[in-house]
């Protein structure tokens, strides 16, 4: 499977109530694809409504089996079968080590083991009918770790790794994945860094934040072609480039830079503790 068209395709796409997976949606729906929005929040049923007739909802868990169990059979029975499966769904999570398990789990589950159980509910029925594509949304911080944000960091790297292992396993059996990451994207996941925080400001000064209107026409170009690493910042390249060919100098550098955003953060912070007292 070389290259994929949407027109008559079944998919599956998560987190789907807003931001990227509402924008992955709307782009299927208009390239022809008959789609279940996948949400947590009741309002992706509203967003289902707003794309039509070969739109669905399904509210539920879509990290636990049983959620997936559930979800896949809903699309089983709207669409007639999963031919994509968008795992969008993602949290920021815990920041530092001070975490608890309990949060670490969680963030887990969410960016990463939905992902692993989705494809182990898939995979066996694509392997039989020679084809299906799984396309997982990760991060730049994936690719070049987030700062201030340690469990969306190695989550995130999970998510790709996961993804390229997929790619790679089952690209024989006519079944593709791709993995998507983009920097800033203008959604509720940015904002919840924090307005003005370190681990924000790294994001959005690094480079465009794109609407995600825009993310899903690029990715699901990019799906269309058959392209794995799905970079809807192109700069990213250069600096995963950077990254692997001094991984020293990275390292120092982002030490560097994580200094200065903490210390440009610090007046901030005694402005409000002030207003506090």
């Amino acid at each position: 499977m070389s290259a994929t068209t949407f027109d008559g395709s079944r998919a599956v796409v998560t987190g789907a109530a807003g931001g990227i997976g509402a924008a992955l949606a709307g782009e299927l729906i208009a390239r022809g694809a008959s789609v279940v929005l996948a949400d947590l929040a009741p309002t992706v049923e509203a967003r289902a409504q707003e794309l039509g007739p070969r739109a669905h909802a399904w509210v539920g868990n879509a990290a636990s089996v049983e959620g997936i169990a559930d979800l896949i059979a809903l699309a089983d029975d709207r669409l007639g079968g999963v031919d994509m499966y968008f795992a969008n769904a993602g949290i920021i999570g815990p920041a530092d080590l001070g975490a608890s398990d309990a949060d670490w789990d969680t963030i887990i589950d969410v960016n990463l083991r939905a992902h692993v159980r989705a494809a182990q509910a898939l995979v066996p029925r694509w392997q039989k009918a020679g084809r299906g594509y799984f396309v997982a949304t990760a991060s730049a911080a994936g690719l070049l770790t987030q700062i201030g944000s340690a469990a969306y960091s190695v989550t995130k790297h999970a998510s790709v790794g996961f993804a390229e292992w997929l790619a790679l396993t089952y690209r024989g059996d006519g079944i593709r994945a791709s993995v998507i990451c983009p920097m800033g994207v203008d959604t509720d996941l940015l904002r919840a860094a924090g307005a003005s925080g370190p681990a924000q400001r790294a994001v959005t000064e690094a480079g465009q934040v794109l609407t995600p209107a825009e993310v899903a026409r690029i990715a699901l170009d990019a799906v269309e072609a058959g392209t794995f690493l799905i970079l809807p910042h192109p700069e990213v390249l250069d600096m995963y480039r950077m990254k692997g060919s001094d991984y020293d100098r990275w390292l120092a550098g982002m030490s560097r830079y994580q200094d200065r955003l903490n210390d440009q953060n610090r007046p901030n912070e005694e402005s409000t503790h002030a207003g506090d007292d």
